[in-house]
């Protein structure tokens, strides 16, 4: 943020209408697509839970860095010399480093938000919509934003005593402060940056474990109470289920009475003790199944619900609950991934060579090479809601219902 552009002089008129129409084009998609957000949540009530809400917090932000921050710098960029004034250029670099910081405080936020909601799914699920919590959240990323740097730009000067910013130039006082510098980076990027990796780390080992248990359980619904019967079906059949034998010295079952449940597979045999090569894997209790001479599909449909009407129809829907709520956590991991990795790539260069930058007063970077990892920060807000409907379905349905009426109503 708050890059200083004097070096690089005027460019030729080709160059400078190549460069004008591409940060055209940046501030055209940054503003539309983050309005774009901002309007889905207007009109969209299927949006408004309380991690979509951090989402519109860093669209907020992400478009005023193309709807006030890039507009402002493209004169500069195109002639080399701030000639909006002293005060305006003041105004900008707070603005331009609020909204920068913004956007980072909002990805942390994010990441946090995906955790709680994978790691204490039953507390996340007792908090619905906009509450006290997240509205305070969202106000605290904005005021520790300003915070960070808001108060050295307005003050540096004056505590120094004295102004460094030559003439025509706009950047902060401290932009050659190494120490200053070292010290905002570690907060605004390093921090973040490992905060939301150690996020990602651990959705990812508790998405595996989970599916390491699941996997280990073999729950009903992955076996889909699944029979497949041989044989002629006879006109009136006395079935039984009975454990398999998973010992060889067990006795066989030989009677109709009840037995007490057992964690163990089992078998379905009628009185002549011959095996339906049907297997279920689940607690059953004895069971008697009645087959009438019924067409040879309804027959089959018959024997297979009565088998599985005597489970635990809640069970089931655990399972299945279950089953549900590990696929969106492992697409939320997903979409977080991206997130975060379009996040470091856009920041980490900046990041780096503004430090060295600031280390060696500017003469060990190459202007261009600097310019273009700043620029980075910038392309970043334009990306953000590019990836909201590639990373998450329900905003997705949203854009498709602003930009396409009549499509079906959104279901969050």
């Amino acid at each position: 943020a708050g890059s200083p552009c004097a070096a690089a002089g005027p460019f030729s008129v080709g160059a400078a209408a190549l460069l004008a129409a591409l940060m055209g084009l940046l501030v055209l998609a940054t503003v539309l697509g983050n309005a774009l957000v901002v309007l889905a949540f207007a009109v969209e009530r299927g949006l408004r839970t309380q991690g979509n809400f951090f989402f519109l917090n860093l669209a907020l932000a992400d478009l005023l860095v193309g709807g006030f921050c890039i507009p402002l710098y493209i004169p500069y960029v195109l002639t080399g010399e701030w000639r909006l004034g002293r005060g305006l250029c003041k105004l900008w670099l707070v603005v331009d480093y609020l909204v920068c910081t913004a956007s980072v405080f909002n990805i942390v936020l994010i990441s946090f938000d995906r955790f709680v909601s994978v790691t204490r799914a039953v507390n996340y699920r007792a908090q619905k919509g906009m509450t006290k919590s997240t509205i305070l959240k969202m106000v605290t990323v904005w005021i520790a934003a300003f915070l960070l740097y808001g108060p050295a730009i307005l003050s540096w000067e004056h505590i120094a005593q004295k102004s460094i910013l030559p003439e025509r130039e706009c950047h902060a006082e401290f932009f050659y402060n190494w120490y200053f510098l070292m010290i905002a980076s570690t907060i605004e990027f390093f921090t973040p940056f490992i905060t939301v990796t150690y996020f990602n780390v651990s959705i990812y080992l508790n998405i595996r474990k989970r599916t390491s248990f699941r996997s280990e359980s073999l729950p009903l619904s992955q076996e889909d109470c699944k029979m497949n019967f041989q044989g002629k079906k006879r006109k009136r059949s006395i079935f039984f289920v009975k454990p398999a034998n998973t010992h060889k010295h067990e006795k066989r079952a030989d009677s109709l009475s009840p037995t007490k449940p057992q964690a163990l597979k089992f078998s379905l045999h009628n009185l002549d003790n011959q095996s339906l090569n049907t297997n279920v894997s689940q607690d059953l209790p004895a069971l008697q199944v009645d087959v009438k001479p019924k067409p040879h599909r309804n027959s089959l449909y018959k024997t297979t619900e009565s088998i599985c009407n005597t489970t635990s129809r809640g069970d089931i829907a655990n399972t299945m609950t279950n089953k549900f709520r590990l696929s969106r956590d492992k697409r939320v991991a997903k979409s977080l991934a991206i997130i975060v990795c379009v996040f470091g790539v856009c920041w980490a260069p900046y990041t780096l060579l503004m430090i060295i930058r600031a280390a060696c007063h500017g003469q060990c970077v190459h202007y261009s090479l600097y310019e273009t990892s700043f620029w980075l920060l910038w392309v970043n807000s334009a990306i953000n809601p590019v990836l909201y409907p590639l990373c998450h379905v329900s905003f997705r349905k949203a854009f498709v219902k602003l930009l396409c009426p009549g499509k079906a109503k959104i279901h969050p």
